[in-house]
C-alpha cells in the first residue's frame, strides 16, 4: 500500500465518507476534506469535521500505518499541533497534543470498495508490463482518452515554456535572438541538437542579424563556428568559406570556446550538419523579420510556404565538403517542418502569447491537430495497445504521459489510471 493511494481516496471521496467512525468509536461528518498539501506539513490544510458532537476546523495527516507518526517525529514537531484527525490504513496508536487532548484516528482500510481496491492492487502488480495500465488501457473510453491527452499536451507546452523563458532571460528578452538559439536546436535534430545549439549561443544575434542579407556570409559564420571549416579540403566554395570566416572572426572577435563538436555518425545524409546549416542560414537569408512571420502565420500551409527553402546551390551536388553527390537539390521537406512546428514553433507561440497576456489556446490545436503523428517507439507501442495517435497533440501527448506519469507510477494523478481504478 502506499501513502499517495490513501491520499486520492480521500481527496477524490472515493472510500465510503458516509458512516467513518474513529479508533473508539466516535462518528466522523465530513464537511470539507481540506485543501491537499504537497509541501512539508500536514497532508490537508483546512478540513472541517464533525466527529462526536464537536465540529473541529484543522488539519489532517496520513500514513500507511499508525507508527508513522512517530517514525517521523510529528510528537516533536509544532507543524502537526493542528492535526484534528490521523487517518490510516492500519494499526491503532494512541495520538496525544501537547495539552494531553487525543488525536482521533480513523482506519480507511474498512471503507474502501473492494472493487477499486482489486483495480488498485491490478494497476501496481508489474509482471514485466510495459506500462501499468497495458491490459486495461484498450478499454478506456474515447472521451476520458481525448481529454486526458489535450490536458496532457498543454502540460507539455507549460513545461516547455519554463525552459523557453530561462533561454529568453539569457537574450536579455530578445525574441527573434529566442527564436534563433531554438529553431538551430532544432535544425540539428537529436543528434547535433545540442551542438546547434551551442553554436547559436556562441556569437550575439545581433551579429547574425547584421549579416542576414548576405547568404554566404551566414553560411561562413555558421560553418566557421561549428569547426566544419577546420580541415583542407581542395575546392572553391569551401577556401571562400574559410576566407570569409576569417575574416568575420577578426570583424566580431568570434570564440570558439564552449561549442560543441557536431556529428555526422549514425546520419542519414540529409540530415547531415553540413546540410542543415546551410538550410538553417538560407531560411534567415530569405525571411526578414522571421519572429513576426511565425507569429503572424497560423496555418500549416502557410508556414509549408515560410520554409520553402533549400540548402545553397554547392550542395545540390555535396552531402559534404569532399565528396560530390547525384545532383538534387536539398529542399526542407514538409514532415521536417512538421518537426520543426512540433518541437519549436508552437512552444515559442505559445509561450510568447503567456508572455504578452494572450490566449491562442484554440489556434495551438487547430494547426498541432494538422500535424501528422510522429512515429517512434513509444508512439507504436501505444498504437499497438489501442489506435490513438493520429496527430502530433496525440503522439506529443503519449510522449508526456509515458515520460512523466508512466515511466513515475503517478497513475492516481492520471486521468486514464483514474478511469481505470474506478471502472
Amino acid at each position: 500500500m502506499r501513502e499517495d493511494f490513501l491520499h486520492y481516496l480521500w481527496k477524490y471521496k472515493k472510500a465510503h465518507l458516509f458512516d467513518l467512525k474513529t479508533t473508539t468509536g466516535d462518528p466522523i461528518s465530513v464537511i470539507s476534506v481540506g485543501t491537499h498539501n504537497h509541501n512539508a506539513g500536514p497532508d490537508f490544510f483546512n478540513a472541517q469535521l464533525k466527529i462526536g458532537n464537536q465540529l473541529w476546523a484543522g488539519n489532517i495527516e496520513i500514513h500507511v500505518n499508525a507508527t508513522d507518526w512517530f517514525v517521523h517525529n510529528h510528537e516533536t514537531d509544532a507543524a502537526y499541533d493542528n492535526v484534528i484527525l490521523h487517518i490510516v490504513w492500519e494499526g491503532e496508536t494512541a495520538l496525544y497534543r501537547k495539552d494531553n487532548t487525543i488525536i482521533p484516528t480513523l482506519i480507511l482500510k474498512k471503507y474502501v470498495p473492494e472493487a477499486l481496491l482489486s483495480n488498485y492492487y491490478n494497476l501496481f502488480v508489474k509482471n514485466n508490463k510495459w506500462i501499468n495500465c497495458e491490459k486495461e488501457f484498450k478499454t478506456v473510453d474515447v472521451f476520458s482518452l481525448t481529454n486526458c491527452l489535450e490536458r496532457l499536451y498543454f502540460e507539455r507546452l507549460e513545461r516547455k515554456a519554463v525552459q523557453i523563458d530561462t533561454v529568453l532571460q539569457q537574450s536579455k528578452n530578445d525574441w527573434e535572438a529566442v527564436l534563433f538559439k531554438l529553431l538551430s536546436k532544432s535544425f540539428g535534430l537529436n543528434i547535433n541538437g545540442d551542438a546547434f545549439f551551442s553554436i547559436a549561443n556562441s556569437f550575439e544575434f545581433s551579429i547574425f542579424r547584421k549579416l542576414q542579407s548576405n547568404q554566404f556570409q551566414l553560411e561562413a559564420l555558421l560553418f566557421g563556428q561549428s569547426g566544419l571549416l577546420k580541415t583542407t579540403e581542395q575546392n572553391t566554395y569551401f577556401t571562400a568559406l574559410k576566407k570569409e570566416y576569417a575574416f568575420l572572426k577578426q570583424k566580431f572577435s568570434l570564440s570558439n570556446e564552449g561549442i560543441l563538436s557536431v556529428q555526422f555518425f549514425r546520419l542519414r545524409p540529409p540530415n547531415f550538419p553540413s546540410i542543415r546549416l546551410s538550410q538553417l542560414a538560407n531560411v534567415y537569408y530569405s525571411t526578414q523579420n522571421l519572429f513576426s512571420k511565425i507569429i503572424e502565420t497560423h496555418t500549416i500551409n502557410d508556414f509549408y510556404n515560410l520554409f520553402l527553402v533549400a540548402a545553397s546551390e554547392f550542395w545540390d551536388t555535396h552531402y559534404t565538403f569532399n565528396t560530390t553527390s547525384k545532383k538534387r537539390q536539398k529542399k526542407l521537406t514538409k514532415a521536417f517542418v512538421d518537426l520543426l512546428l512540433i518541437n519549436c514553433i508552437i512552444p515559442i507561440k505559445f509561450s510568447y502569447a503567456k508572455y504578452k497576456g494572450t490566449h491562442i489556446d484554440e489556434t495551438i490545436l487547430r494547426l498541432v491537430q494538422s500535424i501528422p503523428s510522429e512515429h517512434n517507439a513509444i508512439i507504436k507501442k501505444y498504437n499497438s495497445l489501442k489506435a490513438v495517435s493520429k496527430t502530433a497533440l496525440d503522439s506529443q501527448a503519449l510522449l508526456e504521459l509515458k515520460t512523466n506519469y508512466c515511466d513515475n507510477n503517478k497513475c492516481l494523478q492520471c486521468t486514464i489510471g483514474n478511469v481505470v481504478l474506478t471502472k
